[in-house]
């Protein structure tokens, strides 16, 4: 992955992280909590997406389906 993506999907990391522990700390609750940051992390993946992992995800399914083949 090229640096200066991985860079700004840490700082995006990061400020849904923050974003996660203050919804916390002012009273919401772990499901609100955990939605906030699955809904984040899905978001970011769309606008910066990991292709390489993307395409070994995709072999690895290759793969899987080839072997369940009869």
């Amino acid at each position: 992955m090229d640096p200066e993506i991985r860079a700004k999907r840490i700082e995006g990391l990061a400020a849904i992280r923050d974003k996660a522990v203050k919804m916390a700390e002012e009273g919401s609750d772990a499901t609100q909590v955990r939605d906030f940051i699955d809904r984040g992390k899905t978001e970011l993946a769309y606008e910066l997406p990991d292709e390489e992992s993307a395409m070994k995800a995709f072999e690895a399914v290759k793969k899987f389906k080839a072997s369940r083949v009869p």
